[in-house]
């Protein structure tokens, strides 16, 4: 049996027909620039995350570095956030010229430790990043705490997370902004790259609109110095046609989740769900001290997986003059040695996942024999 890690083309065919008419319309209009398309997904997913407001940007990269811009972040201001995400969290943060200040991470959830936050803040702090990594939301409300006591700004990164929720409110909507990535793998993906800002705060979001835009508050008239990521309208498109089947999707990722959890061994680590939460599995990620072992095993049974992610940012080499020398996150670098990620996508068959779990119960027996498998 051959199981791809991710496979979209089982997700387009359920939708192909209903995405090909709607980007054939967008082309019969030829309206490309901010259309019909974009703004009608803007006011959908401002309301799907419970929002005010959503303006569609080119990436989620786009998201974070435009939501910094518009909340005053600047050069000089230090920003905390987790090691343990892709570097697009940093970069937008470097983008803005200010200084990320790096947590270590919750060895439960993997998410920001929020015992850790209050000792990092100093003058110069004005903003946090929680991020709600591999689909379950961060622990927000001693972070929301925190940023009231200190007058810290939030932003969600919320790229992996489309429809978790926190004591049952989206992400997105629990900072003063939220940022989500369409990349084609995400629980909601566009074709291509395309991004958003949720937030409830008018002025920013008139400032993200105008900044994804060149500056521009009417045309020919540049107020700010901006970029151009504006939400591409065939983009905007497919993301209409697949947003009301999100849920839905969510429900059988959730379902996928827990057919792991029954079927594989629990001598792994396996993903857990706080009861403050909704984990929406953008990512189902197991921790093994035979990590490598049991990933070469899986592949050679047709089994793809994935590593997310191997290397921590404050150890890699764009953002090592960030932390002095001697600087350490042990949970981060513990576990960044022991994750795996299993496939997962909704379209997966019982008999695909059921596949992978008896897979890695074969592979933990044998390691048992020898050492005994373990985290």
């Amino acid at each position: 049996m051959q199981i791809e890690f991710v496979d979209l083309k089982r997700q387009y065919h359920i939708v192909e027909e209903e995405v090909l008419t709607e980007i054939t319309r967008v082309l019969s209009s030829m309206k490309l620039f901010l259309g019909y398309n974009v703004q009608q997904f803007e006011v959908d997913f401002a309301r799907y995350c419970n929002t005010e407001f959503a303006i569609g940007v080119g990436s989620g990269t786009e998201a974070l570095h435009l939501a910094l811009l518009a909340c005053g972040i600047r050069e000089g201001d230090e920003v905390i956030t987790v090691p343990n995400t892709f570097i697009a969290t940093v970069e937008a943060i470097a983008l803005v010229g200010a200084m990320p200040v790096f947590v270590d991470i919750d060895p439960k959830t993997y998410n920001i430790d929020i015992t850790q936050i209050e000792s990092r803040i100093t003058a110069k702090t004005k903003a946090i990043i929680p991020v709600h990594l591999y689909g379950h939301p961060a622990d927000m409300g001693p972070i929301q705490e925190l940023a009231l006591a200190h007058n810290l700004v939030i932003v969600e990164d919320a790229c992996q997370a489309h429809g978790a929720e926190y004591m049952g409110r989206r992400t997105g909507s629990l900072g003063n902004v939220g940022c989500f990535s369409f990349y084609f793998s995400k629980n909601l993906g566009a074709y291509g790259e395309a991004g958003i800002i949720v937030t409830p705060d008018p002025d920013v979001a008139k400032k993200c609109k105008m900044l994804r835009d060149h500056g521009q508050d009417t045309k020919h008239n540049h107020t700010l110095m901006g970029v151009n990521s504006r939400l591409d309208e065939i983009q905007a498109a497919v993301l209409r046609v697949k947003l009301p089947h999100l849920d839905e999707w969510n429900n059988k990722r959730r379902a996928i989740a827990q057919t792991y959890e029954e079927g594989l061994p629990s001598s792994l680590v396996k993903p857990i769900e706080m009861p403050w939460a909704k984990h929406v599995y953008h990512l189902y990620v197991i921790r093994s001290r035979f990590r490598d072992q049991m990933r070469n095993n899986l592949e050679a049974k047709g089994i793809a997986t994935g590593i997310h992610y191997p290397i921590p940012i404050h150890l890699q080499e764009a953002c090592r003059h960030y932390c002095k020398r001697s600087f350490s996150l042990p949970v981060t670098e513990k576990i960044t040695k022991q994750i795996l990620s299993l496939p997962m996508y909704p379209e997966l068959t019982l008999e695909e996942v059921e596949y992978v779990c008896s897979c890695i119960r074969e592979f933990s027996e044998s390691c048992a024999e020898v050492d005994g498998l373990g985290a």
